[in-house]
């Protein structure tokens, strides 16, 4: 038997929550992707775990569209081991991640698998350069045939569907370029995908590193894949673990960092930091309607972490250069605990090149 703040203590040391310093080379979240949703989300993330955000280059770098079609942070070096651990399992897989985009190709008579290749040899074709998402996006209106097209009423426009684009970037080679709005993707320098995923940048296997002890739902609800698929691509060395009366799995040669993890420290995550894209929501937060503020269907909060437990949320208060953390707190904070949510604080400000002009607490 497992309890939740076990759990909880050994995410905070496998995500190196605890890190004083380090380099990408031995950051442990960049083999399943830092997701870069929101102002500095990825280079913030990275701080937390003691990298220096002028490491994050697009020489060191590389942004990719991957899991769930958003954009995520990877080791340069990675990226023929990331474009093959990235691929659907299976063609029923890609069906359940491209959503709503998969029902028009199957009344075709189109694969979903084929739909994504016949995009990317598309995509290869128009971005030899530099380019803008919407010029590529219309490029392949023209181009390709009406199963997959839609038409977007924000826009009185007829465009490919968003998921098999952004999931089709990937295999045609492409990268995103960073820190553009709107985005501009660009060729992926001497881009050749690997064979097949080793087992460092399997996502099953990383999920379980990284946001275990799961169960293959947790880790399907993550990759927005079928439970099926995931079954079959389980690992073989993993321990059977229970967690609040739930079994679950956890690899085998992370047992004993399970029993004995600490995870002493505060930090600010962001909104999508990868603490927080664990899909055992209940573990993370018991209470639901604590649960509820953390993940709101839009405009999610930073989450406040102190010694292994979420207690409250953040939200930033920015004008001009002046910039105030504003953290709503769900019990009632020390004095030492507000210290160093402070000192935090500060870290962000610094980071966002604004001047913190002071901490709010409620709640």
């Amino acid at each position: 038997m497992v309890d939740r703040r076990q759990v909880m203590n050994f995410r905070v040391r496998a995500q190196q929550l605890d890190r004083g310093a380090g380099t990408p080379a031995d950051t442990a979240i960049l083999d399943i992707g830092v997701q870069n949703t929101g102002p500095e989300a990825a280079r913030w993330a990275l701080a937390l775990r003691g990298v220096d955000g002028r490491a994050v280059t697009g020489t060191e770098m590389v942004l990719l569209w991957t899991v769930r079609g958003a954009p995520h942070l990877y080791r340069r070096a990675d990226v023929g081991r990331v474009a093959a651990a990235v691929e659907p399992f299976s063609d029923a897989d890609a069906g359940k991640r491209i959503y709503d985009a998969s029902r028009p190709l199957k009344a075709a008579g189109i694969g979903n698998l084929a739909a994504l290749d016949e995009i990317a040899v598309h995509m290869r074709a128009i971005v030899d350069a530099p380019t803008v998402k919407g010029d590529v996006s219309a490029r392949l209106a023209a181009a390709l045939p009406e199963p997959y097209l839609r038409f977007c009423r924000p826009c009185d426009a007829t465009h490919l569907y968003e998921m098999p684009f952004r999931l089709a970037a990937v295999r045609a080679g492409l990268e995103l370029r960073l820190d553009t709005s709107p985005p501009i993707l660009e060729p992926i320098a001497g881009f050749r995908r690997a064979s097949a995923a080793d087992d460092r940048f399997d996502l099953v296997r990383a999920y379980l590193r990284l946001l275990g002890p799961a169960t293959p739902k947790h880790v399907a609800d993550y990759l927005d894949a079928p439970v099926k698929d995931v079954k079959a691509h389980w690992p073989d060395d993993v321990a059977g673990v229970t967690v609040d009366g739930e079994a679950r799995s956890l690899l085998a040669a992370d047992e004993e960092a399970l029993a004995s993890a600490d995870g002493a420290v505060t930090r600010l995550l962001g909104p999508y930091d990868l603490f927080l894209q664990a899909k055992d929501r209940t573990t993370l937060v018991p209470d639901a309607a604590r649960g509820t503020e953390l993940w709101p269907v839009l405009g999610r909060p930073g989450a406040v972490l102190v010694d292994g437990e979420v207690v409250g949320t953040w939200r930033p208060r920015k004008s001009g250069r002046a910039f105030t953390v504003v953290v709503r707190q769900w019990r009632s904070l020390s004095g030492a605990t507000r210290r160093a949510i402070t000192d935090q604080a500060e870290l962000l400000a610094a980071h966002r090149g604004v001047t913190l002009t002071g901490v709010e607490v409620a709640g």
